[in-house]
């Protein structure tokens, strides 16, 4: 498995799983619905941040978009954002990009790394963002209207890079 820089070209295989992962409602709170063009400004950062993808061969996994959290005081602690396609889950790609943006931020000199929403019924996010050493600072309670849990709260997480 290899974890690039996604170019412009790279959008039209990332788009159909960020459609059905953005449209089931269930780990993000993307607008529904949104077309090809409408959906790449939400994926496809712009520097400082960068969108990557994890392939293997010409398959695109999955992809992660990272950059600062917040602009100006608070650009000295970074964020991301994680896609996997539903079709390739297991394979280790969310393990590979969680590890790349690690070191991705660590290298261009953030302070740490904040998530700044991730759902608390999304197990698998929360145990591996866990095992790559983030913890849950506080859970905002019933801030994310799931479609099958109904309300239910976001961990903010957050891992140190200063060591």
């Amino acid at each position: 498995m290899r974890i690039r820089v996604a170019t412009d070209g790279d959008w039209s295989a990332i788009y159909p799983f960020w459609r059905r992962i953005a449209d089931a409602g269930e780990t993000y709170a993307y607008p529904e619905g949104l077309s090809l063009e409408e959906a790449r400004p939400w994926w496809m950062e712009r520097p400082p941040g960068r969108t990557v993808v994890a392939e293997e061969g010409a398959v695109v996994l999955g992809s992660a978009k990272m950059g600062p959290n917040r602009p100006g005081r608070g650009a000295h602690i970074a964020t991301a954002s994680f896609m996997i396609d539903p079709v390739h889950q297991g394979r280790g790609a969310g393990a590979a990009l969680g590890r790349s943006v690690v070191e991705w931020a660590r290298a261009e000199g953030y302070r740490g790394i904040q998530f700044n929403a991730v759902v608390e019924t999304n197990q698998a996010a929360v145990h591996l963002w866990r095992k790559l050493g983030f913890e849950i600072l506080a859970t905002v309670p019933g801030s994310f209207d799931h479609p099958v849990h109904g309300f239910v709260g976001l961990h903010v997480m957050f891992r140190s890079l200063v060591d």
